[in-house]
């Protein structure tokens, strides 16, 4: 109803040229059938429209049917998926419409100059706004998604975030509790082979190392089942409580443990007190020492570490043991330390060496922690790039549309006030007069369009020419027509009213006319 308003009350109002009936009734039939087709085929609507608009007139210009092509426009690039098929659709009423100002236009400069303006201005500047709003719905759905998505991941996060500590803490109990508990065997043998001890002692001694062994055991039985999380995942590095590794193997030392300690390579890069490097050193040490009491009670152990210009080596060698303590049960600390060591960067080693056993970790110097990305540091979303694309596709169209239409409508003004014959003028001028008398008082141009419809039919072997009777612009004003024979004589002389004046008015005005004529 909105669209069929203007096409309606356009010829009413004397804004257009006055068509027949049937004319106006078809035109509303494909504005309905445009509107019924616009969600489903918005480029057919727009079509159909484009249509209608270069029949009404070659320019498309139209205040009948220019809103309505410029909603369907605004549809199409709403509703549209694709750009090109538009696009092939605008460049079609184009090359048409040129066609047929080449034909049928009587002034085709500026009715070519009407025709670009009111594609870029009525057609493509709604099309992207159109664009640019589903772009804008679409953006917006995307970013509710991926706040959506956020939030999931933040929620992983926290959950990995909760087993992660979870197994940080079940792995620092088995390390700590577990070396100490291999310490307390330790110094159990060397009570139970202390020189001068009773034999019951001897035999307390003996069940205190064997109690010590089994709550290990036990101890990794239970710790196993806090670690319900993979090895695999990245591991939190343990906190050595402030001890160095030099004090872990002094401290195994006293308990008994026959360990060396070579010292450290100061080329390397120093290490950071508390630091990631200096945590994982104390850890990798803390399970092989374990390890090495154990499995190799009585058996050498050389600690040795190793600086490097871009990190640290930490090498952990035990020979072979006299009597060899009870067989591994499979243990996860070695994959741990692994897993742990991988994270950083590091290269994690550990199997026979000779006769014993040797673990060898590599741990890369630390570095500065990148800057966490800023907002305007993120690449923008696909979305964002297609936004700007089509802001600036219309402040373009903008810009071309307002420059064409106001160039078209300069030379709209200046053909219309130079095609001007004053009522006072016009009254002086007499049939039978010759073309060279009337000259002077007649304008620079003649009217393009002239309402050729309205007016009386002109004598025969004549030629016409219309003239305005006023300089107002985009309003109906009355014309003045001027008939001269083969000889330059003005044969004839009439006043075409202006569009909307009733037959009555137009009698008094043809009457008026005539009495002029006759005086």
């Amino acid at each position: 109803m909105a669209l069929a308003l203007p096409a309606v009350t356009a010829d009413r109002l004397g804004m257009n040229e006055p068509r027949p009936l049937w004319q106006q009734l078809a035109g509303l039939g494909v504005l309905a059938v445009a509107a019924a087709l616009s969600r489903r085929r918005p480029l057919v609507a727009f079509v159909w429209t484009a249509g209608l608009g270069l029949s009404a007139a070659p320019a498309l210009f139209s205040v009948s049917y220019g809103p309505a092509l410029g909603v369907f426009a605004l549809l199409l690039g709403l509703r549209a998926e694709r750009a090109r098929p538009a696009v092939a659709g605008f460049v079609g009423a184009g090359v048409v419409g040129t066609v047929r100002i080449a034909l049928v236009g009587v002034d085709p400069a500026p009715e070519w100059l009407v025709l670009t303006g009111t594609l870029l201005f009525g057609c493509v500047f709604p099309w992207l706004g159109g664009r640019y709003w589903r772009q804008s719905r679409a953006l917006a759905e995307a970013g509710w998604l991926r706040a959506a998505r956020l939030e999931d991941e933040q929620r992983h996060a926290e959950e990995r975030a909760r087993l992660r500590e979870r197994a940080r803490i079940a792995q620092d109990m088995h390390d700590s509790l577990g070396h100490e508990l291999s310490l307390l065997a330790l110094r159990a043998a060397a009570l139970q082979v202390a020189p001068g001890l009773a034999a019951d002692h001897r035999a307390a001694a003996a069940d205190l190392r064997a109690a010590a062994a089994d709550a290990t055991d036990h101890l990794h039985r239970i710790i196993g089942v806090l670690r319900d999380v993979s090895v695999n995942d990245e591991p939190a590095p343990l906190s050595p409580a402030g001890e160095s590794v030099e004090e872990l193997v002094a401290r195994a030392a006293e308990s008994g443990l026959p360990v060396r300690w070579a010292p450290r390579d100061t080329a390397g890069p120093a290490l950071e007190p508390g630091g990631i490097v200096e945590r994982l050193l104390h850890r990798v040490v803390r399970e092989a020492l374990t390890n090495a009491a154990r499995h190799a009670p009585g058996a050498p152990v050389v600690v040795a570490v190793t600086g490097h210009a871009r990190g640290t080596t930490v090498t952990v060698t035990n020979g072979r043991a006299a009597e060899p303590g009870p067989p591994s049960s499979g243990g996860s600390g070695l994959l741990g330390l692994r897993a742990a060591v991988a994270s950083v960067g590091g290269d994690f080693r550990a199997g026979p060496h000779g006769a014993g056993f040797r673990v060898r970790a590599y741990l890369p110097a630390q570095q500065a922690p990148a800057p966490a990305p800023t907002a305007r540091s993120v690449p923008s979303a696909p979305f964002a790039h297609a936004r700007r694309r089509v802001a600036l596709g219309l402040g373009a169209a903008a810009g071309a549309g307002i420059l064409l239409v106001g160039a078209a409508f300069g030379w709209y003004a200046y053909t219309e006030t130079h095609s001007v014959l004053s009522p006072a003028a016009y009254a002086e001028l007499r049939p039978g007069t010759s073309y060279d008398e009337v000259a002077p008082f007649l304008p620079d141009r003649a009217v393009h369009d002239p309402p050729v419809d309205r007016a009386p039919a002109p004598p025969d072997d004549t030629e016409c020419r219309y003239y305005r009777s006023s300089g107002e612009l985009l309003v109906s004003v009355d014309h003045f027509r001027l008939c001269f024979d083969d000889e330059g004589g003005l044969v004839a002389k009439d006043v075409v009213p202006r569009v909307g004046l009733s037959g009555e008015g137009r009698g008094q005005h043809g009457r008026q006319e005539q009495q002029r004529q006759h005086e």
